[in-house]
């Protein structure tokens, strides 16, 4: 993960740079070495991500010059890299809060162990009352026709075979290390909390929507209690995707790897372009394509 952008981008290894002297160990040396168990493992998987994220945004930013987003938004763990591209925490506070939020949930799934599943399908209405039901949360409405359940590992059997029957096309628990975006998470809801209150936090410098509302906000006291919320609330994309196009905009980035959001955005708001910047070939068809449109 990453390895291109850091042999290849100046400003992406300075990313990876930082990040490792920050941490104290090489976050960089697990995202192009693995072993895969550590890559996976919550722990190390959020800065991985993040890291790499913001590595992929610094060569876009070297090639694309004085780059400002119009709006940002980040799916779970993805909101730390929007607030940073909006100028409202510092790539260093969000590595520092990244760290705590990844022990404290890797904690809290040991502490109350859990899972996830994801159901197909079935419109976000059912799928809360197949929750309901069979005992867990819903923890992510990702797009009309996928909703991520959360909760113990017998609710979340429960609620697979709940949702086969109300005609689910696929009721699939997915390989995760815990019940995330549920009450389950409230231990490491109030670790992050704790550090949040002494993290500086700045009004972003563009349209700022959080996952646990999907609505706007500019206000540091108001990010900091989302950020927090978010690990035991719902993760509102589909009212996300809405708000997007509600504001008028009709391209947007994908800055990281992989490019799960291009798919759900595609599902949820059909029009919006989404071009992916996660890898040193992204950038090249990027450049390419801007210049063909010349």
């Amino acid at each position: 993960m990453g390895k291109d952008l850091f042999e290849q981008s100046p400003a992406a290894r300075a990313v990876y740079e930082k990040a490792d002297a920050l941490l104290g160990y090489s976050i960089s040396k697990i995202c192009f070495e693995g072993p895969e168990s550590e890559l996976t493992r919550t722990l190390y998987a959020q800065t991985a991500i993040f890291v790499t994220s913001m590595a992929a945004l610094a060569s876009f930013r070297a090639k694309a010059g004085d780059f400002q987003p119009a709006l940002t938004a980040g799916l779970s763990l993805g909101e730390f890299t929007a607030l940073v591209a909006a100028e409202a925490i510092s790539f260093e506070e969000a590595l520092k809060l990244i760290k705590v939020r990844a022990e404290a949930m890797e904690s809290a799934a040991q502490q109350n162990p859990g899972t996830m599943a994801s159901i197909m399908g079935l419109d976000a209405e059912a799928c809360k009352n197949v929750a309901q039901e069979a005992g867990c949360e819903v923890a992510n409405l990702n797009t009309p026709e996928q909703t991520v359940l959360s909760g113990t590992k017998e609710t979340i059997e429960s609620a697979c075979r709940i949702a086969e029957l109300k005609g689910a096309k696929r009721a699939m628990p997915l390989k995760v290390g815990g019940a995330f975006h549920s009450s389950l998470m409230k231990p490491a809801q109030d670790r992050l909390e704790a550090v949040l209150k002494e993290t500086p936090i700045n009004a972003p410098q563009c349209i700022f929507i959080p996952n646990v509302t999907a609505q706007k906000v500019s206000d540091p006291d108001a990010i900091r209690d989302l950020l927090a919320r978010q690990l035991t609330s719902s993760v509102q994309w589909v009212a996300t995707m809405a708000a997007v196009k509600a504001e008028g905009l009709s391209v947007c980035l994908e800055i990281g790897p992989g490019k799960v959001l291009k798919g759900l955005a595609k599902k949820c708001q059909p029009e919006l372009q989404v071009v992916n910047i996660g890898t040193m070939a992204d950038l090249v068809a990027f450049e390419a394509q801007i210049a063909s449109s010349k």
